[in-house]
């Protein structure tokens, strides 16, 4: 008996170009889910618009520099189908449906909804696109029928909350028509910003972005937050919060020389310059071809829409099919 496949899901919004971060926690692992599953990627511009309705054209202009570094580090469209969110209205209007059946307060209550309120500094003038933006995840995953949503620890919430939404849907309708998904727990965490302050952020502006110029990443790297107690090389240093061996954990494949250097820095005798040169190192080596076969899909961005094109339309289909199963289940397919 042949097992099916999973079907995944997965995507980013279109608020910039991506960067090291989305590289160690999502991209290295989706281009190795695209051989052994269903993967759908989604351009989420609809979603980037949350929290910039008045930066509209920053959002739709980032469609296709999302798109680039996705095919940039080998995401392979006939593997995995690319999805622009907007350019599937079904997704929309199972959103509105699903709406229906989930109350603010329990919306304000998802604690990766409140806080993402609370680093936007939102207080009471949060959004309404915003405050729903679960449901509308919520939308994305059952509308392609996902079966697995690869997630960091702070998204669980809204896993949750997804499979709060298909419970009650199919609990109104007495029929199984929407599927609960799983969880896939990304197993690098989140990269710290070159500040060490925060997660690495595009809007924070603490990133090293994929296509980044060798000029730009030994200036991202001489920035990097350490051990400010370090003062001389031989003082014994930190490793708990230094960012450049975060760096070295997500990129060094060499996990044996991360942890001698790690020890090394603790007995002191180690200066934070020379990590920073092995640092360097490493992620020129990782960039440089990404940012060589970036380029050459940026030479053809027309086939690049193409692309874009025909995989939105085959994941339209699949939203369109699973519209039409909601609507005929709550008895609004007065037509079809």
């Amino acid at each position: 008996m042949t097992v099916p496949r999973p079907v995944v899901l997965s995507g980013d919004r279109t608020t910039g170009p991506l960067h090291l971060g989305h590289y160690a926690g999502s991209l290295k692992a989706r281009v190795e889910l695209q051989h052994h599953a269903d993967q759908i990627l989604l351009l989420a511009d609809l979603q980037a618009l949350t929290d910039n309705a008045g930066r509209h054209h920053k959002v739709a202009s980032h469609v296709i520099e999302v798109a680039l570094d996705y095919l940039a580090v080998g995401i392979d469209p006939a593997l995995s189908t690319l999805v622009v969110q907007s350019q599937v209205p079904e997704l929309a209007e199972l959103t509105m449906l699903l709406m229906n059946l989930v109350t603010v307060s329990r919306l304000e209550r998802n604690p990766t909804i409140k806080e993402e309120i609370r680093l936007r500094g939102f207080e009471r003038d949060i959004p309404a696109g915003f405050l729903v933006y679960p449901v509308s995840q919520a939308a994305d995953i059952t509308a392609f029928q996902a079966t697995v949503v690869p997630v960091g620890n702070d998204q669980l919430p809204m896993i949750e909350q997804t499979n709060e939404l298909v419970r009650s849907f199919n609990a109104s309708v007495g029929a199984d028509v929407l599927v609960e998904c799983s969880a896939l727990l990304t197993s690098v965490p989140r990269l710290p910003g070159l500040d060490g302050k925060a997660k690495m952020s595009k809007s924070l502006g603490n990133a090293i972005a994929l296509a980044a110029s060798p000029d730009e990443i030994r200036a991202a790297v001489r920035r990097m937050y350490t051990d400010p107690k370090h003062l001389r090389v031989d003082d014994p240093g930190t490793v708990e919060g230094h960012v450049v061996f975060a760096f070295l954990d997500a990129f060094e494949t060499d996990t044996g020389r991360v942890e001698q250097l790690k020890a090394h820095y603790r007995r002191g005798g180690l200066g934070d310059s020379t990590l920073k040169r092995e640092l360097e190192d490493r992620l020129q080596a990782l960039v440089a071809p990404l940012r060589e076969r970036r380029a050459r899909f940026a030479d053809d961005r027309s086939a690049v829409w193409v692309l874009l094109e025909q995989g939105t339309r085959r994941g339209r289909e699949k939203a369109a099919a699973t519209l039409g199963a909601v609507k005929r289940a709550l008895g609004l397919a007065y037509f079809a």
